[in-house]
C-alpha cells in the first residue's frame, strides 16, 4: 500500500520567524518539499535546508497548487508556502479547487492540513496602533481574476456601511488605477480627512509606515507589497496612533468607567435592538421616514414592525 502524502498549506505570516507559529515552523520541518512563490521561499530559506524546493512565480498559483498535488500523490509530505494567512487571499482556495477537479475528497490517498498565519491586515494593524478595534472588512483590489464591477459594488458597499476597510493588491507597475478608483468610491461615503494607513513591507527590511487621509492617499507611496487601511467614521490619529474606538464610550465614561444614565453595564445598550424595537414601535413615523431615518430598507422595517406586533400579541395572548 502507498504511504499516504500530505499537503500543508502553511501561512507564514509577514515571514519572520519570530511572526511565525510553532505549527507553521514544524510543518516546513516535516515537509519532504516545499512550494511557494519565490520571495516567500526566500523568507523560510533557513527552514528549508536539504529539502526539494520548487519555486513559481506570482501568477503561477495553481500550478503550485497542481505540483503539490503530484508530489503528495507519490506519499511525500508537501509545504506549500503562502505569506499571511493561507486561507486570506492565499494558497488555501486554488489548493482546494485543484483538489476537487482531481477527484480529491477528504480521506483519500492525500491529507490536507491548513496551517494558519496572520494576515496583512493583522500585522499591518499592529505597526500602526489599533484600527481594526471595531467591525472591518478586506477588499482586494486586484482585477486579475475578478471583474472591476464586483470590485467597485463591494467598496462602494463597505464603505457606505461604514466598515473600516483593508485594502489588498492596492497597485502594481501594470494596474495603477484601481487605488485612484478605490479613492473615488470611498469618498462618495466619507470625509476626505478620514485617516489612512499604508504598510509596505510589514516586519520585513523594507518596512515603510505612512499614515496619511483618504483625501492625500493616492498621493502616498503603495505598491504591491502595501496594505491600505482605511478607518471608519470615528477612527482617529494620535500621537502617530491610529485607533478606532470600539464603542465603549457609548456606554461608559472613559474616565472612570462608570455607565452612562440609562445604561447598564453587561446589558445590551439602550440604542441596542431591544430598545430600538420600543422605539420603532412607539414612534409615529410612516416605516419609509424610519428606513430614511435610520438608513435601512423600508421592507426590513416593516418586517420588524409586523413582527413585533406579532410578538405582542403573542405575549398578551400567554
Amino acid at each position: 500500500m502507498n504511504q499516504t502524502g500530505k499537503i500543508m498549506l502553511v501561512g507564514i505570516g509577514p515571514g519572520h520567524v519570530e511572526h511565525m507559529t510553532q505549527r507553521a515552523r514544524e510543518a516546513i520541518a516535516e515537509a519532504d518539499t516545499v512550494i511557494g512563490y519565490v520571495t516567500y521561499l526566500r523568507l523560510v530559506e533557513d527552514l528549508t535546508s536539504g529539502k526539494e524546493i520548487i519555486r513559481k512565480s506570482m501568477t503561477e498559483e495553481l500550478d503550485r497548487a497542481v505540483a503539490a498535488l503530484e508530489r503528495a500523490r507519490t506519499g511525500r509530505k508537501v509545504a506549500l508556502i503562502s505569506s499571511g494567512d493561507a486561507g486570506v487571499y492565499g494558497m488555501a482556495g486554488p489548493t482546494y479547487e485543484v483538489l476537487f477537479n482531481a477527484g480529491w475528497a477528504p480521506g483519500l490517498d492525500v491529507d490536507v492540513e491548513v496551517i494558519p498565519g496572520a494576515s496583512a491586515l493583522n500585522t499591518c494593524a499592529a505597526l500602526v496602533g489599533a484600527p481594526l478595534t471595531h467591525d472591518f472588512c478586506a477588499v482586494s483590489l486586484s482585477d486579475l481574476l475578478t471583474p472591476w464591477p464586483v470590485i467597485a459594488r463591494r467598496i462602494d458597499a463597505v464603505a457606505a456601511s461604514d466598515f473600516v476597510i483593508a485594502l489588498y493588491n492596492p497597485k502594481s507597475g501594470r494596474r495603477t488605477r484601481q487605488i485612484v478608483e478605490a479613492q473615488r468610491l470611498l469618498l462618495r461615503h466619507r470625509r476626505p480627512d478620514t485617516p489612512v494607513a499604508i504598510v509596505k513591507s510589514a516586519f520585513r527590511p523594507r518596512q515603510r509606515v505612512e499614515l496619511t487621509t483618504l483625501e492625500a492617499m493616492c498621493d502616498a507611496d503603495i505598491g504591491m507589497l502595501s496594505t491600505v487601511l482605511v478607518g471608519n467614521s470615528r477612527t482617529f490619529i494620535r500621537d502617530g496612533l491610529m485607533v478606532t474606538p470600539r464603542g465603549y464610550d457609548n456606554k461608559y465614561a472613559i474616565d472612570s468607567g462608570e455607565a452612562h444614565t440609562g445604561e447598564q453595564a453587561g446589558r445590551s445598550l439602550s440604542t441596542g435592538l431591544d430598545g430600538w424595537l420600543r422605539t420603532l414601535r412607539d414612534s409615529d413615523e410612516t416605516p419609509a421616514r424610519l428606513a430614511a431615518r435610520h438608513g435601512l430598507p423600508e421592507d426590513y422595517i416593516r418586517a420588524v414592525l409586523d413582527t413585533s406586533a406579532d410578538d405582542a400579541t403573542a405575549t398578551e395572548a400567554a
